[in-house]
């Protein structure tokens, strides 16, 4: 072997640095995370210490970071095989099952133990029933072995709102529950709509998406069915009390989008897909990423106007 291939080998699998150890909490999912968080925290309708509201946030990060560490340690064997994962901290080598699985457990315990001296039991419990349910349930059973994967497993995804809401009030509540429901209903269009243009990968890794098990034809009819469900839930929800003028607004606009968006895929077969490289499937996905961020967003707008006389019903 060369000087130069030994160079390379040594930059591919060197020591890791701090962006690959960062990188296995899942910076991207985390954002998702902290932001419903915090928009489940406003809107409660108690005040918190912001010092208080700060350490909640910042363990329920933590929280979801060891939650993406764990995910990476058990799925290192398909993330090698997907083009989309194939970088990752553990299957480029940069980082090993181990360090992943140390990692992952030590932040767990760690975020919920503070977040019950921070906060109460509840919320800490709740964070790690999510930790659990996105590690064992939905990584280790139902991702390899459902096409339900996403439809079930979405709930791990859905539960930050309600844990922020429990930091405040210690109590779960219908409100809480309509936030956590939005999630999990938006999440199957969602990475059905991702899986309609990255079918091959799932193929590669053997994961049981619903493009793999039962066709794109019945995906595409499955995405417009939890689409107008999804609507009917998002536009219902501006009736309550975490809802309001203008969260209503938001909600019609986007999810009038949504569906015009989820019945051009419907209409849509694989020759007019392919045809134009999965132009209108690809736009909806990028949609479906600002349509939850838009809606917790209202929902903290109508929460921090509150106070003044303003949002709400």
């Amino acid at each position: 072997m060369t000087d130069a291939s030994l160079n390379t080998a040594s930059t591919q699998t060197g020591e890791a640095g701090f962006g690959d150890y960062f990188a296995l909490l899942k910076p991207r999912v985390m954002t998702l995370v902290v932001f419903t968080a915090l928009v489940g925290l406003l809107a409660a309708p108690v005040s918190v210490h912001p010092v208080v509201g700060f350490a909640a946030i910042l363990f329920i990060a933590v929280g979801g970071g060891a939650s993406g560490a764990l995910n990476m340690w058990w799925d290192a064997d398909i993330d090698a095989v997907m083009k989309r994962t194939a970088r990752r901290p553990i299957p480029s080598g940069k980082v090993t099952g181990d360090e992943a699985f140390a990692i992952g457990m030590t932040l767990s315990a760690f975020a919920v133990v503070f977040l019950a001296l921070a906060t109460n039991w509840v919320a800490a419990g709740l964070l790690a029933f999510t930790i659990f349910f996105y590690v064992v349930i939905y990584s280790m059973w139902l991702k390899r072995w459902t096409p339900q994967n996403i439809v079930i497993g979405g709930a791990a995804g859905a539960f930050p709102p309600m844990i922020g809401w429990a930091a405040a009030t210690g109590t779960v509540s219908i409100e809480s529950v309509l936030m956590f429901a939005l999630i999990f209903m938006w999440t199957p269009p969602h990475f059905w709509a991702l899986a309609l243009f990255m079918r091959s990968d799932y193929d590669e890794a053997g994961v049981p998406m619903l493009t793999v098990t039962h066709g794109r034809r019945a995906t595409r009819v499955h995405i417009l069915v939890y689409t107008i469900l999804l609507a009917a839930l998002a536009i219902g929800t501006g009736f309550t009390a975490v809802g309001g003028p203008i969260y209503l607004a938001v909600a019609v606009v986007l999810n009038v989008m949504f569906l015009i968006g989820a019945v051009r895929i419907w209409r849509r077969d694989e020759v007019m897909a392919e045809a134009d490289n999965y132009a209108v499937e690809k736009k909806v996905f990028r949609l479906s990423l600002y349509y939850l961020f838009a809606h917790f967003g209202a929902i903290a707008l109508e929460a921090g106007l509150a106070p003044f006389g303003f949002g709400g019903w």
